[in-house]
């Protein structure tokens, strides 16, 4: 299936998004199901009652662009979710300071799971603090970044 540029549709969905106070995390569209996602998030978090209200504001908007070009397709809105990986320069910097996983290709000092606070990142690599040891990791070496879930006990 066709679609229009990930870009034009960002686009519009940003001048929709911005006066609502919601932020476009991301947009994919998934050819295998014809489905278009829009991740979102806001200061507060995301809900469900902000997901409704997004998709009903962008429901026409949508159609009048016509990102399929006329295919159906199927539109979800979703907040990012707690374990998405990071991927964009707003991922990391919104993570500084906090406590993230890391999954590594190969092993790194025995272990291919890092747990530790982000301290610095840029396009080449990130600085993590695990315990009292500051390690710089390559980013090439990293299969997947994302914030460690904690929960309570």
């Amino acid at each position: 299936m066709q679609i229009k540029p990930i870009a034009d549709i960002q686009a519009l969905l940003e001048t929709i998004a911005s006066p609502m106070g919601i932020e476009i995390v991301e947009v994919e569209f998934k050819a295998k199901d014809s489905s278009l996602t829009v991740y979102i998030d806001t200061e507060g978090g995301v809900d469900l009652n902000t997901c409704e209200k997004f998709h009903n504001a962008i429901d026409l908007p949508l159609d009048e662009l016509d990102p399929t070009f006329g295919a159906a397709y199927t539109l979800n809105v979703s907040s990012p979710g707690l374990d998405r990986a990071f991927k964009t320069a707003r991922d990391f910097d919104k993570n500084l300071g906090n406590k993230v996983e890391i999954k590594l290709y190969a092993p790194m000092k025995g272990k291919k799971l890092l747990e530790g606070v982000l301290k610095a990142w840029n396009e080449n690599a990130v600085t993590v603090e695990c315990g009292k040891e500051a390690l710089v990791i390559e980013r090439n070496k990293i299969a997947k970044i994302n914030r460690a879930i904690e929960f309570d006990d």
